[in-house]
């Protein structure tokens, strides 16, 4: 047999080998597509671990505590407690530039 066909053999018998290693189902694209696919995961994860333990903060308090039901009812819904006044400050609006008296007088004429 010749070298150089026994050389195109290999090559190609190697070719084959590593088609599926790069390209097939477990092959190595596939493998670090996964990887970053798991690491988005693990971030939405943890950012939703840290949102349950603040809920569950929120609901420990609410069930334990009368302060924080009181805090919320006072913020969210404006109540007060018995002989309790409640009194709001509303801002005054802005008013338009005063006009001059002489010239009120003057634009009648």
């Amino acid at each position: 047999m010749n070298p150089r066909l026994i050389s195109l053999v290999l090559f190609a018998l190697l070719i084959l080998l590593q088609y599926p290693l790069w390209f097939g189902k477990g092959g190595m694209l596939r493998v670090s597509d996964l990887e970053d696919q798991l690491e988005q995961q693990k971030q939405v994860n943890d950012a939703l671990r840290l949102r349950n333990q603040q809920l569950e903060g929120d609901v420990r308090s609410l069930s334990e505590g009368v302060e924080a039901i009181e805090e919320r009812a006072r913020n969210d819904f404006g109540m007060i407690k018995k002989d309790e006044v409640f009194i709001q400050l509303i801002e005054p609006r802005s008013q338009p530039a005063a006009t001059p008296p002489g010239a009120a007088a003057e634009s009648s004429n």
